[in-house]
């Protein structure tokens, strides 16, 4: 069995709530989460309501994350999901209870498109020693 992806359902509660009204702090940290996860960010919609809360996506070329804050309850409900096994959501997941100043995260994981393959190789799934050969590394390149 292959999977396409992984999904973390991310609960953060006891955040600042400072912090999750702050459209640009929670822009910027869901930008910075998946670059220190290694992802390649392709596009950024983020909007506050009124009187506070913040939904966002951050599309990256391996899926997405994105956020909705209740920041009167200090609390964030955050998705990251990636495809491939080069890009660690856990990595962005961590970086986010620390920006947010969060004290009480749980996370569910979830495996994306499951397939019965047998032995055969997904072609999006690559190993690091493929990434860091330059022409398949071109060869798969998603983002002009």
């Amino acid at each position: 069995m292959h999977a396409l992806g992984k999904h973390l359902l991310v609960e953060m509660r006891d955040c600042n709530p400072g912090i999750l009204r702050d459209l640009a702090e929670v822009k910027n940290a869901m930008v910075s989460a998946a670059l220190e996860a290694k992802a390649t960010v392709v596009e950024v919609a983020f909007h506050e309501f009124n009187p506070f809360g913040i939904s966002g996506m951050v599309i990256i070329a391996e899926s997405h994350l994105s956020i909705h804050t209740w920041p009167e309850y200090g609390y964030a409900a955050v998705d990251v999901f990636t495809c491939g096994d080069l890009i660690k959501p856990e990595v962005a997941a961590n970086y986010l209870a620390e920006r947010f100043e969060c004290t009480d995260m749980s996370l569910v994981e979830m495996k994306r498109g499951i397939l019965n393959m047998g032995k055969t190789k997904l072609p999006h799934k690559i190993t690091e020693r493929e990434a860091e050969n330059h022409a398949t590394a071109e060869k798969l390149q998603m983002v002009p």
